[in-house]
């Protein structure tokens, strides 16, 4: 495996090229014939390569693929993957009990003349592992880092072929290898993977929500986001001209404390001017601090935590950005010009306004501000029992360092921080960890589900998880056909 993924790109172009069971084509729109090319330059290619297109001109691909909106979008991958697979087996019938059939496409916007965008598109394979069998689809989102078209275009392909060769020698092994042997010679300042999606009869082993937290974890993407289904999402694409209503958390597990701060901060994010509900996407985020316990990220943790938030039908990402300005400066990115609100329990507060945090910033905490809530950001805070006195802390308690005061006038009096008022009192004393203990102590009277939602107590006891497992299995679990977890 060691020998493999230090191949040069020539070096897997030609193994492919010299493997006559791999045959297929490649369609490139937007930066070149890259991937082709490097097949072509290896030598052999026509024991590879049935033929290989672009489209350039809209009129041309509408003619070739159906007219569309966006030209630079999955559901324009997904198209030319069908077509030209299509033409591929369809064209060569009689090879396909002993050829392993694929497509190669892209459609993809490099950097343009004037550097004023971001080079960025989707990149997909559809192919065979084994001779006469249904087709596996392996879908990504990049975004290209380099300073020039040609460094972008070079990079492009590297990645090309770097997908086809780990499709064909590592997709069904170990995921290491498989991601591994994706991103070899692609740095993250060169090319970021924020999305990858796997499909098909050989990936009924992968969970792609594992493999969206192995992107984060290993430095390929700073974040990445999965729907309620288990559907890996491209955050641009998802969120774009949204307003979002983000809350962070550990989520271990999900308490009704959590949906009332939700519930509270929505009726509060509506009221914003220019905020419409249906324009409104609301994200659960798990920062890898939080999925991490003694220093390693549990797979089986995570899923847990996932499973949960699905069943309440809520968007996932998953990030790096340990500060809240980070995350906050990153959607705004996305966003443009939308607004977001950021849902806060009044302790952060406490964190946010802690210098300390910002001294890797030039600008200190003021850059950070700036970043993080110099847009359309608002904070909403929720309050919380004081842990000394047993009382209600609420955010007009709060006392920041004398020299930050004005920082904190300032945000109040530019609508940038506001407390919620409208909250359950009796649910403040529900602390998760606590919930979590009882959970995993297998107490005999279960008291701990009155604590979370409903659907998420029928989640933890149906699918045992957080290594739940009952004395004795509830009539409720046996009809499982009977339970329905969808909103």
């Amino acid at each position: 495996m060691e020998d493999r993924r230090r191949l040069t790109t020539e070096e897997k172009a030609l193994k492919i090229n010299l493997n006559s069971g791999i045959y297929g084509s490649f369609s490139e729109i937007g930066a070149g014939q890259e991937v082709a090319a490097n097949f072509f330059r290896a030598g052999g290619s026509s024991g590879t390569i049935a033929f290989a297109s672009s489209a350039y001109d809209m009129k041309i691909s509408d003619s070739i693929y159906g007219k569309a909106k966006r030209y630079v979008c999955e559901e324009r991958l997904i198209t030319m993957l069908k077509k030209e697979y299509e033409m591929v087996t369809s064209s060569l019938d009689s090879r396909k009990e002993h050829t392993r059939f694929f497509t190669f496409c892209n459609t993809v916007e490099s950097l343009n003349y004037h550097k004023t965008n971001q080079g960025q598109g989707w990149v997909g394979l559809r192919f065979q592992i084994n001779p006469n069998t249904k087709p596996n689809n392996i879908i990504l989102h990049v975004k290209m880092h380099d300073q020039t078209n040609t460094a972008q275009q070079e990079a492009l392909g590297i990645l090309g072929v770097n997908l086809i060769y780990a499709a064909y020698f590592h997709a069904t092994g170990e995921l290491d290898y498989f991601i591994n042997s994706l991103v070899h010679h692609l740095p993250k300042d060169r090319i970021e993977i924020d999305m990858l999606h796997v499909e098909g009869p050989d990936f009924e082993h992968i969970d792609n929500r594992i493999l969206a937290l192995n992107l984060v974890k290993r430095g390929i993407t700073e974040a990445t986001m999965f729907d309620q289904t288990g559907k890996v999402l491209q955050p641009a694409s998802k969120l774009y001209k949204k307003n979002i209503l983000l809350m962070r958390g550990r989520f271990r597990p999900v308490t009704k404390v959590s949906i009332d701060m939700l519930n509270s901060a929505r009726g509060k994010f509506y009221e914003e001017e220019g905020v419409e509900k249906k324009d409104v996407r609301e994200v659960f985020e798990l920062t890898l601090r939080d999925l991490t316990s003694g220093g390693q990220i549990s797979d089986k943790d995570f899923v847990d935590r996932a499973e949960l938030l699905g069943a309440l039908g809520y968007t996932v990402m998953i990030s790096n950005y340990l500060r809240y300005y980070e995350m906050v400066d990153y959607l705004s990115d996305i966003t443009r010009g939308y607004k977001m609100g950021v849902i806060l329990g009044i302790y952060n507060v406490h964190n946010i306004f802690d210098e300390s945090y910002y001294k890797h910033l030039n600008g200190g905490i003021l850059e950070a501000f700036g970043k993080g809530f110099g847009r359309n950001a608002k904070m909403y805070i929720y309050p919380a029992i004081n842990y000394n006195n047993g009382e209600l802390y609420e955010f007009k308690d709060v006392v920041v360092a004398k020299h930050l005061q004005g920082l904190l006038t300032y945000m109040k009096d530019n609508d940038k921080i506001e407390a919620l008022t409208e909250f359950d009192f009796s649910l403040l004393n529900i602390k998760a960890d606590d919930v979590l203990a009882k959970i995993t102590r297998q107490e005999e009277d279960e008291t701990w589900d009155s604590d979370v939602p409903d659907r998420v107590a029928k989640a933890i006891k149906f699918m045992r998880l957080f290594g739940y497992t009952p004395k004795v299995e509830p009539e409720e679990l046996k009809l499982s056909k009977e339970i329905n977890f969808k909103l």
